[in-house]
């Protein structure tokens, strides 16, 4: 149980110190004023009219931004030119399987039927095209590991506590591999929530 125990804080220690770093890299000459500028300026959106939430990491965005600016271009180009709340249920290739998106439609659930995640291999963008959900966010550096990563799924398991939003039309959501997240808990009964979910692979370095 103790060498489960330590394998498991070893493990979160790795994965927030190789975040950081990855973080910092190629983004340490950029003063926090040239980030913020970037970001008002809101040419990344190539138009798009939705709004990213409060909270994003901007530093990281940045840099994922300009390692990979294809990507997040396909990515909000896609957004903007479907019709999100009508859109088909399924899974669509948008850069090969760098970048996909994936839609789904299902009542929300209630809280002690979810669960706190993270990824690794992964960008998670989540928007909520119809209906409400709430989704906690948290550093993962805050969080306990109940499940270690898995490098097939992609995904480590967490408790703890967060941040509390309510994810409906109009924001969309980035978590990064340093932001555990609880999505899809029921906001309005059993209202469904149409879900897309853009995964754009993580540049480390």
């Amino acid at each position: 149980m103790r060498s489960s125990l330590l394998r498991n804080t070893l493990f979160l220690l790795i994965a927030v110190f190789f975040t950081a770093c990855a973080a910092s890299r190629n983004t340490s000459g950029v003063s926090d004023d040239a980030v913020e500028k970037w970001f008002n300026a809101r040419e990344w959106a190539g138009g798009l009219s939705l709004n990213v939430y409060g909270d994003v990491n901007k530093r990281e965005f940045y840099r994922q931004y300009h390692k990979n600016k294809e990507w997040w271009d396909k990515s909000f180009a896609y957004l903007k030119t479907h019709d999100l709340p009508t859109h088909p249920n399924g899974k669509t290739l948008i850069a090969g399987d760098s970048v996909y998106v994936s839609v789904t439609e299902a009542p929300g659930k209630d809280f002690d039927k979810t669960g706190w995640e993270s990824h690794r291999k992964f960008i998670d963008l989540q928007y909520v095209a119809a209906g409400k959900e709430q989704i906690v966010v948290s550093d993962i550096s805050k969080l306990k590991v109940t499940q270690p990563y898995s490098d097939a799924r992609d995904v480590a398991n967490y408790s703890g506590e967060g941040k509390s939003y309510i994810a409906e039309p109009g924001t969309y959501y980035l978590f990064f591999p340093a932001d555990g997240h609880r999505p899809s808990i029921k906001v309005n009964g059993n209202e469904n929530v149409k879900k897309v979910v853009i995964k754009i692979r993580y540049t480390y370095f």
